[in-house]
Protein backbone atom coordinates (compact mmCIF):
# COMPACT_ATOMS: atom_id res chain seq x y z
CA UNK A 1 0.00 0.00 0.00
CA UNK A 2 1.31 3.59 -0.96
CA UNK A 3 1.53 6.20 1.73
CA UNK A 4 -0.84 8.12 -0.29
CA UNK A 5 -3.60 5.27 0.07
CA UNK A 6 -2.73 4.88 3.39
CA UNK A 7 -3.44 8.51 4.32
CA UNK A 8 -6.81 7.97 2.59
CA UNK A 9 -7.87 5.33 4.27
CA UNK A 10 -6.19 6.87 7.89
CA UNK A 11 -7.58 10.56 7.83
CA UNK A 12 -7.72 13.58 5.71
CA UNK A 13 -4.54 15.30 4.54
CA UNK A 14 -6.46 18.74 5.18
CA UNK A 15 -2.91 20.72 4.59
CA UNK A 16 -3.09 18.83 1.08
CA UNK A 17 -6.34 19.98 0.38
CA UNK A 18 -5.90 23.61 1.28
CA UNK A 19 -2.90 23.64 -1.19
CA UNK A 20 -4.64 21.84 -4.08
CA UNK A 21 -7.87 24.47 -3.79
CA UNK A 22 -5.39 27.24 -3.54
CA UNK A 23 -3.83 26.03 -6.81
CA UNK A 24 -7.67 26.07 -7.97
CA UNK A 25 -7.98 29.97 -6.69
CA UNK A 26 -5.34 30.75 -9.05
CA UNK A 27 -6.37 29.03 -12.22
CA UNK A 28 -9.56 30.83 -11.49
CA UNK A 29 -7.73 34.38 -10.96
CA UNK A 30 -6.91 33.75 -14.62
CA UNK A 31 -10.49 33.51 -16.09
CA UNK A 32 -11.23 36.29 -13.57
CA UNK A 33 -8.62 38.76 -14.28
CA UNK A 34 -9.50 38.37 -18.13
CA UNK A 35 -13.50 40.27 -17.48
CA UNK A 36 -11.79 43.11 -15.44
CA UNK A 37 -8.95 43.64 -17.33
CA UNK A 38 -10.92 43.96 -20.91
CA UNK A 39 -11.30 47.73 -20.62
CA UNK A 40 -7.66 48.41 -20.23
CA UNK A 41 -6.37 45.78 -22.80
CA UNK A 42 -9.20 47.41 -25.18
CA UNK A 43 -7.80 50.92 -24.69
CA UNK A 44 -4.16 49.61 -25.49
CA UNK A 45 -4.97 47.76 -28.89
CA UNK A 46 -7.73 49.15 -29.95
CA UNK A 47 -9.82 46.57 -30.48
CA UNK A 48 -13.85 45.48 -30.59
CA UNK A 49 -15.75 43.76 -28.49
CA UNK A 50 -16.48 40.91 -30.67
CA UNK A 51 -12.21 40.08 -30.64
CA UNK A 52 -12.00 41.05 -26.94
CA UNK A 53 -14.37 38.32 -26.27
CA UNK A 54 -11.98 36.14 -27.28
CA UNK A 55 -9.75 36.28 -23.83
CA UNK A 56 -12.51 34.79 -21.68
CA UNK A 57 -14.02 32.23 -24.43
CA UNK A 58 -11.13 30.64 -25.31
CA UNK A 59 -10.85 28.91 -22.08
CA UNK A 60 -14.59 27.66 -22.30
CA UNK A 61 -13.52 26.57 -25.54
CA UNK A 62 -10.65 24.26 -24.97
CA UNK A 63 -12.62 23.15 -22.05
CA UNK A 64 -15.40 21.74 -24.28
CA UNK A 65 -13.17 19.89 -26.46
CA UNK A 66 -10.16 18.72 -24.21
CA UNK A 67 -12.00 17.55 -20.65
CA UNK A 68 -12.03 13.93 -21.64
CA UNK A 69 -8.49 13.86 -22.91
CA UNK A 70 -7.16 15.19 -20.22
CA UNK A 71 -8.73 13.47 -18.12
CA UNK A 72 -7.25 10.45 -19.77
CA UNK A 73 -3.82 12.33 -19.25
CA UNK A 74 -4.42 12.59 -15.64
CA UNK A 75 -4.72 8.69 -15.28
CA UNK A 76 -1.74 7.96 -17.53
CA UNK A 77 0.74 10.39 -15.71
CA UNK A 78 -0.65 11.08 -12.31
CA UNK A 79 -2.84 13.56 -11.27
CA UNK A 80 0.12 15.60 -8.92
CA UNK A 81 1.65 15.65 -11.94
CA UNK A 82 -0.73 17.52 -14.30
CA UNK A 83 -1.80 19.35 -11.84
CA UNK A 84 2.05 20.77 -11.71
CA UNK A 85 2.36 20.77 -15.80
CA UNK A 86 -1.01 23.09 -15.14
CA UNK A 87 0.31 25.41 -12.87
CA UNK A 88 3.46 26.07 -14.60
CA UNK A 89 1.21 26.42 -18.08
CA UNK A 90 -0.52 29.24 -15.91
CA UNK A 91 3.06 30.66 -14.84
CA UNK A 92 4.00 30.54 -18.45
CA UNK A 93 1.25 31.98 -20.10
CA UNK A 94 0.94 34.53 -17.88
CA UNK A 95 4.21 35.99 -17.94
CA UNK A 96 4.04 36.11 -21.96
CA UNK A 97 1.07 37.47 -21.93
CA UNK A 98 2.05 40.00 -19.47
CA UNK A 99 5.15 40.62 -21.94
CA UNK A 100 2.97 40.52 -25.11
CA UNK A 101 3.38 44.01 -27.58
CA UNK A 102 0.50 42.91 -29.35
CA UNK A 103 -2.82 41.44 -29.07
CA UNK A 104 -2.39 38.23 -31.06
CA UNK A 105 0.15 36.75 -28.93
CA UNK A 106 -1.68 38.24 -26.05
CA UNK A 107 -4.17 35.67 -27.12
CA UNK A 108 -1.95 32.75 -27.71
CA UNK A 109 -0.77 33.15 -24.33
CA UNK A 110 -4.72 32.81 -23.16
CA UNK A 111 -4.70 29.38 -25.05
CA UNK A 112 -1.14 28.38 -22.66
CA UNK A 113 -3.20 29.53 -19.91
CA UNK A 114 -6.30 28.07 -20.76
CA UNK A 115 -4.42 24.82 -20.96
CA UNK A 116 -3.45 24.96 -17.88
CA UNK A 117 -6.99 25.81 -16.09
CA UNK A 118 -8.29 22.56 -17.58
CA UNK A 119 -4.87 20.84 -16.44
CA UNK A 120 -5.89 22.13 -13.07
CA UNK A 121 -9.29 21.94 -12.86
CA UNK A 122 -9.32 18.21 -13.99
CA UNK A 123 -6.34 16.68 -12.06
CA UNK A 124 -7.36 18.65 -8.25
CA UNK A 125 -10.39 16.44 -7.57
CA UNK A 126 -8.33 13.33 -8.25
CA UNK A 127 -5.99 14.61 -5.95
CA UNK A 128 -9.05 15.29 -3.38
CA UNK A 129 -10.19 11.70 -3.94
CA UNK A 130 -7.18 10.35 -2.46
CA UNK A 131 -5.73 12.64 0.33
CA UNK A 132 -9.69 12.84 1.70
CA UNK A 133 -10.74 10.25 3.89
CA UNK A 134 -14.16 8.65 2.76
CA UNK A 135 -15.99 10.31 5.20
CA UNK A 136 -14.70 13.84 4.58
CA UNK A 137 -14.14 13.42 0.85
CA UNK A 138 -17.71 15.38 0.12
CA UNK A 139 -16.49 18.10 2.51
CA UNK A 140 -13.24 18.28 0.77
CA UNK A 141 -15.11 17.87 -2.54
CA UNK A 142 -17.13 21.10 -1.45
CA UNK A 143 -14.12 23.19 -0.40
CA UNK A 144 -12.97 22.94 -4.16
CA UNK A 145 -16.24 23.75 -5.83
CA UNK A 146 -15.31 27.25 -4.51
CA UNK A 147 -12.45 27.32 -6.74
CA UNK A 148 -14.24 29.36 -8.91
CA UNK A 149 -16.43 32.02 -7.65
CA UNK A 150 -13.51 33.40 -4.66
CA UNK A 151 -11.01 33.52 -7.78
CA UNK A 152 -13.00 35.34 -10.39
CA UNK A 153 -14.67 37.86 -7.34
CA UNK A 154 -10.39 37.97 -6.11
CA UNK A 155 -10.22 39.06 -9.04
CA UNK A 156 -12.68 41.33 -9.63
CA UNK A 157 -11.65 42.92 -6.23
CA UNK A 158 -8.09 43.22 -7.22
CA UNK A 159 -9.15 44.81 -10.67
CA UNK A 160 -9.96 47.82 -8.26
CA UNK A 161 -6.58 48.88 -7.03
CA UNK A 162 -4.63 47.13 -10.19
CA UNK A 163 -4.50 49.92 -12.78
CA UNK A 164 -2.15 48.36 -14.82
CA UNK A 165 -3.51 44.83 -16.95
CA UNK A 166 0.16 43.85 -17.11
CA UNK A 167 0.66 43.73 -13.21
CA UNK A 168 -2.68 41.94 -12.99
CA UNK A 169 -0.47 39.36 -15.61
CA UNK A 170 2.62 39.27 -14.01
CA UNK A 171 0.69 39.06 -10.32
CA UNK A 172 -0.86 36.07 -11.25
CA UNK A 173 1.95 34.36 -12.83
CA UNK A 174 3.89 34.59 -9.75
CA UNK A 175 1.37 33.62 -7.64
CA UNK A 176 1.24 30.15 -10.05
CA UNK A 177 4.87 29.77 -9.01
CA UNK A 178 3.92 29.91 -5.79
CA UNK A 179 1.57 27.44 -5.86
CA UNK A 180 3.76 25.20 -8.37
CA UNK A 181 6.49 25.29 -4.93
CA UNK A 182 3.61 24.57 -2.27
CA UNK A 183 2.53 21.33 -4.57
CA UNK A 184 5.42 20.28 -4.54
CA UNK A 185 6.17 20.49 -0.61
CA UNK A 186 2.45 19.18 0.47
CA UNK A 187 0.63 16.80 -2.18
CA UNK A 188 1.57 13.28 -2.18
CA UNK A 189 1.73 11.57 -5.57
CA UNK A 190 -1.33 9.48 -5.70
CA UNK A 191 -0.33 7.76 -9.35
CA UNK A 192 -1.02 4.36 -9.14
CA UNK A 193 2.01 2.26 -10.71
CA UNK A 194 2.04 0.95 -14.17
CA UNK A 195 0.57 3.62 -16.52
CA UNK A 196 -1.65 2.38 -18.75
CA UNK A 197 -1.24 2.32 -22.61
CA UNK A 198 -2.95 4.25 -25.13
CA UNK A 199 -5.26 1.51 -25.82
CA UNK A 200 -6.30 1.00 -22.24
CA UNK A 201 -6.93 4.77 -22.04
CA UNK A 202 -9.43 4.81 -25.17
CA UNK A 203 -11.49 2.31 -23.58
CA UNK A 204 -11.54 4.03 -20.05
CA UNK A 205 -12.85 7.24 -21.95
CA UNK A 206 -14.88 4.92 -23.87
CA UNK A 207 -16.46 3.08 -20.52
CA UNK A 208 -17.26 6.33 -18.74
CA UNK A 209 -18.87 8.03 -22.11
CA UNK A 210 -21.14 4.27 -22.08
CA UNK A 211 -22.13 4.51 -18.76
CA UNK A 212 -25.31 6.60 -17.76
CA UNK A 213 -24.46 8.23 -14.52
CA UNK A 214 -21.62 10.36 -15.80
CA UNK A 215 -23.42 10.98 -18.82
CA UNK A 216 -26.30 12.39 -17.05
CA UNK A 217 -24.24 14.31 -14.28
CA UNK A 218 -22.27 16.10 -17.78
CA UNK A 219 -25.66 17.00 -19.17
CA UNK A 220 -26.38 18.27 -15.28
CA UNK A 221 -23.43 20.43 -15.35
CA UNK A 222 -23.82 21.94 -18.97
CA UNK A 223 -27.78 22.83 -17.69
CA UNK A 224 -26.71 24.68 -14.17
CA UNK A 225 -23.76 26.54 -16.33
CA UNK A 226 -26.11 27.68 -18.78
CA UNK A 227 -28.48 29.01 -15.99
CA UNK A 228 -25.66 30.38 -14.60
CA UNK A 229 -23.71 32.17 -16.92
CA UNK A 230 -26.97 33.33 -18.67
CA UNK A 231 -27.60 35.63 -15.96
CA UNK A 232 -24.22 36.28 -15.05
CA UNK A 233 -22.65 37.22 -18.21
CA UNK A 234 -25.55 39.90 -18.14
CA UNK A 235 -25.73 41.06 -14.77
CA UNK A 236 -23.57 43.98 -14.71
CA UNK A 237 -26.23 45.52 -17.95
CA UNK A 238 -29.48 44.04 -16.19
CA UNK A 239 -28.35 46.11 -13.04
CA UNK A 240 -27.13 48.91 -14.36
CA UNK A 241 -30.50 49.48 -17.00
CA UNK A 242 -33.41 48.06 -13.94
CA UNK A 243 -31.54 49.49 -10.95
CA UNK A 244 -29.89 52.71 -12.48
CA UNK A 245 -26.62 51.76 -10.54
CA UNK A 246 -22.93 52.96 -12.08
CA UNK A 247 -20.78 50.66 -13.68
CA UNK A 248 -18.75 50.44 -10.87
CA UNK A 249 -21.57 50.12 -8.61
CA UNK A 250 -22.66 47.08 -10.80
CA UNK A 251 -19.17 45.55 -11.07
CA UNK A 252 -19.64 45.49 -6.99
CA UNK A 253 -23.15 44.17 -6.98
CA UNK A 254 -21.90 41.55 -9.62
CA UNK A 255 -18.61 40.62 -7.06
CA UNK A 256 -21.40 40.18 -4.25
CA UNK A 257 -24.12 37.90 -6.39
CA UNK A 258 -21.13 35.54 -7.27
CA UNK A 259 -19.16 35.41 -3.99
CA UNK A 260 -22.43 33.71 -2.42
CA UNK A 261 -22.08 30.81 -4.45
CA UNK A 262 -19.23 29.55 -2.27
CA UNK A 263 -22.58 29.36 0.71
CA UNK A 264 -24.11 26.80 -1.24
CA UNK A 265 -20.89 24.83 -2.52
CA UNK A 266 -20.22 24.80 1.00
CA UNK A 267 -23.46 23.75 2.18
CA UNK A 268 -23.65 21.16 -0.17
CA UNK A 269 -20.69 19.41 1.93
CA UNK A 270 -22.21 19.60 4.80
CA UNK A 271 -25.50 18.36 3.75
CA UNK A 272 -23.78 15.36 1.80
CA UNK A 273 -21.48 14.40 4.69
CA UNK A 274 -24.76 14.00 6.73
CA UNK A 275 -26.35 11.68 4.48
CA UNK A 276 -28.46 13.64 2.31
CA UNK A 277 -29.61 12.53 -1.28
CA UNK A 278 -27.61 14.25 -4.42
CA UNK A 279 -30.58 13.89 -6.21
CA UNK A 280 -32.73 15.54 -4.13
CA UNK A 281 -30.45 18.79 -3.46
CA UNK A 282 -29.47 19.28 -7.29
CA UNK A 283 -33.93 19.11 -7.69
CA UNK A 284 -34.06 21.79 -4.90
CA UNK A 285 -31.25 23.75 -6.08
CA UNK A 286 -32.81 23.38 -10.02
CA UNK A 287 -36.24 24.75 -9.18
CA UNK A 288 -35.19 27.72 -7.01
CA UNK A 289 -32.62 28.48 -10.01
CA UNK A 290 -35.41 28.76 -12.21
CA UNK A 291 -37.95 30.23 -10.15
CA UNK A 292 -35.71 33.12 -8.95
CA UNK A 293 -34.97 33.50 -12.64
CA UNK A 294 -38.29 33.81 -13.83
CA UNK A 295 -38.71 36.81 -11.15
CA UNK A 296 -35.99 38.55 -12.17
CA UNK A 297 -36.10 38.58 -15.67
CA UNK A 298 -39.68 39.27 -15.70
CA UNK A 299 -39.13 42.02 -13.03
CA UNK A 300 -42.22 40.77 -10.50
CA UNK A 301 -40.87 42.62 -7.92
CA UNK A 302 -39.12 46.20 -7.02
CA UNK A 303 -35.19 46.42 -7.94
CA UNK A 304 -33.70 45.40 -4.23
CA UNK A 305 -35.51 42.79 -4.00
CA UNK A 306 -34.65 41.72 -7.52
CA UNK A 307 -30.93 42.11 -6.18
CA UNK A 308 -31.81 39.78 -3.78
CA UNK A 309 -33.16 37.21 -6.10
CA UNK A 310 -30.09 36.97 -7.92
CA UNK A 311 -28.12 36.65 -4.27
CA UNK A 312 -30.74 33.74 -4.08
CA UNK A 313 -30.13 32.05 -7.35
CA UNK A 314 -26.70 32.07 -6.89
CA UNK A 315 -26.19 30.86 -3.41
CA UNK A 316 -28.79 28.18 -4.05
CA UNK A 317 -27.42 27.34 -7.24
CA UNK A 318 -23.70 26.75 -5.38
CA UNK A 319 -25.28 23.71 -4.25
CA UNK A 320 -25.34 22.03 -7.82
CA UNK A 321 -21.43 21.70 -8.81
CA UNK A 322 -20.41 20.99 -5.56
CA UNK A 323 -23.12 17.68 -5.91
CA UNK A 324 -21.90 17.37 -9.09
CA UNK A 325 -18.17 16.96 -8.21
CA UNK A 326 -18.57 14.82 -5.08
CA UNK A 327 -20.62 12.55 -7.14
CA UNK A 328 -18.23 12.09 -9.63
CA UNK A 329 -16.04 9.13 -7.96
CA UNK A 330 -19.52 7.23 -7.24
CA UNK A 331 -21.24 7.45 -10.55
CA UNK A 332 -17.75 6.64 -12.52
CA UNK A 333 -17.48 2.96 -13.59
CA UNK A 334 -13.83 2.38 -11.76
CA UNK A 335 -12.19 4.22 -9.14
CA UNK A 336 -9.15 4.50 -11.15
CA UNK A 337 -11.92 5.99 -13.55
CA UNK A 338 -12.46 9.26 -12.01
CA UNK A 339 -10.53 11.74 -13.45
CA UNK A 340 -12.39 10.89 -17.39
CA UNK A 341 -15.28 11.74 -15.04
CA UNK A 342 -14.47 15.02 -13.97
CA UNK A 343 -13.13 15.79 -17.30
CA UNK A 344 -16.65 14.93 -19.00
CA UNK A 345 -17.75 17.42 -16.14
CA UNK A 346 -15.41 19.97 -17.10
CA UNK A 347 -16.86 19.70 -20.64
CA UNK A 348 -20.46 19.82 -19.94
CA UNK A 349 -19.69 23.09 -18.09
CA UNK A 350 -17.83 24.65 -21.02
CA UNK A 351 -20.33 23.66 -23.24
CA UNK A 352 -22.79 25.25 -20.95
CA UNK A 353 -20.60 28.46 -20.75
CA UNK A 354 -20.34 28.99 -24.33
CA UNK A 355 -24.11 28.32 -25.55
CA UNK A 356 -25.49 29.93 -21.79
CA UNK A 357 -24.51 34.00 -23.04
CA UNK A 358 -24.92 33.12 -27.12
CA UNK A 359 -28.61 31.54 -26.57
CA UNK A 360 -29.52 34.55 -23.72
CA UNK A 361 -28.11 37.30 -25.59
CA UNK A 362 -30.19 36.10 -28.76
CA UNK A 363 -33.29 35.66 -26.93
CA UNK A 364 -33.02 39.14 -24.83
CA UNK A 365 -32.45 40.87 -28.35
CA UNK A 366 -35.03 39.68 -30.40
CA UNK A 367 -37.78 39.55 -27.56
CA UNK A 368 -37.08 41.44 -24.91
CA UNK A 369 -35.38 40.63 -21.09
CA UNK A 370 -38.72 38.36 -19.94
CA UNK A 371 -38.33 35.99 -22.42
CA UNK A 372 -34.94 35.05 -20.95
CA UNK A 373 -37.12 33.73 -18.11
CA UNK A 374 -38.25 31.54 -20.50
CA UNK A 375 -35.00 29.75 -21.37
CA UNK A 376 -33.51 29.92 -18.11
CA UNK A 377 -36.89 28.51 -16.36
CA UNK A 378 -36.80 26.03 -19.23
CA UNK A 379 -33.35 24.68 -18.40
CA UNK A 380 -33.79 24.44 -15.11
CA UNK A 381 -37.00 22.04 -15.60
CA UNK A 382 -34.79 20.05 -18.00
CA UNK A 383 -32.28 19.90 -15.12
CA UNK A 384 -34.62 18.68 -12.51
CA UNK A 385 -36.02 15.55 -14.81
CA UNK A 386 -32.49 14.91 -15.84
CA UNK A 387 -31.34 14.57 -12.35
CA UNK A 388 -34.64 12.24 -11.36
CA UNK A 389 -32.81 9.99 -14.32
CA UNK A 390 -29.98 9.66 -11.68
CA UNK A 391 -31.79 7.53 -9.38
CA UNK A 392 -31.05 3.70 -10.17
CA UNK A 393 -27.67 4.55 -12.37
CA UNK A 394 -25.22 1.84 -11.42
CA UNK A 395 -22.63 2.94 -8.61
CA UNK A 396 -19.92 2.47 -6.25
CA UNK A 397 -19.47 2.65 -2.49
CA UNK A 398 -16.56 5.28 -2.25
Amino acid sequence: MTAAVATEDARTDWLAVSVVVASGIVAALQVGKAAIAMPLVQAEFGLDLGTLGWLASIFAVLGMVGGIPVGTLAIALGARRVLLLGLLAIALGAFLGAAAPRFPMLLASRVVEGLGFLLITIAAPAILQRVASPAQRDIAMALWSCFMPTGIALAMLAGLWLTDWRMIWQVTGALAVAAMVLTVLTVPNTSGGTRPSGTALAGDAGAVLSARGPVLLGFIFALYALMFFALFNFLPVLLMQRMQVSLAAAGLLGALASAVNIIGNLAAGLLLARGVSRVGLIVAASLVMGLSAIGIFLALLPDSATFLLCVLFSMVGGIIPATLLSSAPVLAPAAGLTPVVIGLLMQGSNLGQVVGPVAIGSVIEAFGWPSAAGLVGGAAVIAVLTALGLRGAPGRKV
